[in-house]
């Protein structure tokens, strides 16, 4: 056979790893032949791509990043791309399509599989808000580099007397933030999924250096959003691929608590250095067991499905599975959070 793969949404830690392993398995195994399209989508429209072998994967396991390229496209184009499928595929002369990325991608996946164009899905996203999961390679390492610079944040708190707010990526959902926060001990975690009170967060400040401690550490998600009635904040407008803007909240956080205390507060705004560099063992592992049971999945002709664990199990789920909603953090996780702090 000859199977197509792309990388499309956000960069992430593990997506070279799942392009190896799909390699390796399909040449090795099955006898495929590997065309690497690029810049995702875009790639498939404008019918740019590549034969990829085993020379090209050498050293990709512990690669940031996607060889194949990835790019955004205007959903306009998507949807033409959709009612055109069957030509772009034949173009290409694909038998099937492996897509490897999140939420938006699978999105395009299932409406391409609806289509009639053979599609099995990966999922990925360093958020892992796919609900249909247990986890998303890529979110490891974003934690261990978020985790990292919380440590990291601390020694010059403390050696100033200040209060850093770090922001962290999670436009919708909490998951880096949280587990980033809990492992880093950050003395305050704001997520999406519950809007802050400015004022208790102050108070809780405040009581610490009370305790005689002399920093503290807040980590912030970009989505986090304060509650109704507080200081107002707008996140953005909408860009021209439909997502909402974010940016902002941990500038805009630090200022207010600084005139609140009348204490030194900095912002550290990580943004994609969490994206980059090499991925951690978990999800090497994790997106190397992807790909292999994504080319299974297209010699079983399971089409208009995604790899998904399960445990310690990988399985085949419809798409639709993991489009319908967000995986957001639970009330409970709110709760086991906030009593550590």
């Amino acid at each position: 056979m000859r199977i197509g793969v792309l990388t499309s949404g956000g960069d992430c830690p593990g997506l070279n790893a799942v392009i190896r392993s799909v390699v390796h398995r399909g040449l090795d195994v099955h006898g495929d032949e590997i065309l690497g399209i690029e810049d995702g989508f875009r790639g498939l429209i404008e019918g740019r791509a590549r034969i990829v072998s085993h020379d090209d994967v050498t050293g990709l396991l512990t690669m940031g990043g996607t060889i194949l390229g990835s790019a955004r496209v205007q959903r306009e184009r998507i949807e033409w791309a959709v009612q055109n499928a069957r030509i772009l595929a034949g173009n290409l002369g694909i038998d099937a399509l492996i897509a490897i990325g999140g939420e938006g991608t699978l999105t395009a996946a299932k409406m391409f599989s609806d289509a009639g164009l053979p599609v099995v899905g990966v999922p990925k996203t360093i958020d892992n808000d796919i609900e249909a999961t247990d986890v998303t390679f890529g979110f490891d390492t974003a934690v261990h580099v978020a985790t990292e610079a919380i440590d990291r944040l601390k020694t010059t708190a403390e050696s100033h007397q200040r209060v850093m707010v770090v922001e962290l990526m999670g436009r919708h959902t909490g998951w880096i933030t949280l587990t980033a926060g809990m492992a880093g001990g950050a003395h305050g975690i704001l997520i999406p999924e519950k809007p802050f009170d400015i004022e208790a967060v102050a108070r809780m400040i405040e009581e610490r250096f009370e305790r005689g401690k002399t920093f503290a550490i807040i980590a912030v998600a970009e989505g986090a959003k304060p509650a109704p009635g507080t200081f107002p904040f707008d996140h953005g407008s909408v860009d021209q691929y439909g997502h909402q803007t974010f940016g902002g909240i941990g500038t805009r956080l630090a200022h207010e608590l600084e005139d609140l205390l009348g204490k030194e507060s900095k912002p550290v705004i990580l943004g994609h250095v969490q994206r980059g560099g090499t991925p951690t063992a978990r999800d090497r592992v994790l997106a190397t067991r992807f790909g292999w049971h994504a080319v299974e999945a297209v010699h079983k002709g399971a089409f208009g499905h995604f790899t998904a664990l399960r445990g310690t199990e990988i399985v085949l789920l419809p798409v639709a599975d993991a489009v319908h909603r967000l995986k957001t953090v639970p009330p409970d996780q709110w709760a086991e959070s906030e009593a550590v702090l």
